[in-house]
C-alpha cells in the first residue's frame, strides 16, 4: 500500500468513528506532527532572512563555485 492509498484508507475510518475522545486523541497526534514541521522565527531572524533575500536579489552574495575556489586558494597558502 502506497501513501496516497494509506491516505485514503485513514480517511474512510476516521469518517465512520463516533468517538469523540477518540477523534480528539487523533486530532493531537495529528497537531502535534504539524506542529513539528513548522519552524518559529524570532522577529530578529524574520529581519535577517529578509535582508539577506533583498542582498541576494542586488546580487550581493557569492556563489558556490566562486567559494569553493576561494577556499582552495586560502587553504593552499597555508
Amino acid at each position: 500500500m502506497n501513501t496516497s492509498e494509506l491516505k485514503n484508507v485513514l480517511v474512510q475510518r476516521i469518517a465512520e468513528i463516533d468517538d469523540e475522545s477518540f477523534l480528539q486523541a487523533i486530532k493531537t497526534i495529528l497537531d502535534a506532527k504539524a506542529e513539528a514541521r513548522t519552524i518559529r522565527l524570532t522577529p530578529g531572524l524574520s529581519r535577517e532572512i529578509v535582508a539577506s533575500k533583498r542582498e541576494i536579489e542586488k546580487g550581493l552574495f557569492t556563489g558556490n563555485d566562486q567559494l569553493e575556489k576561494e577556499i582552495e586558494e586560502w587553504l593552499s597558502e597555508k
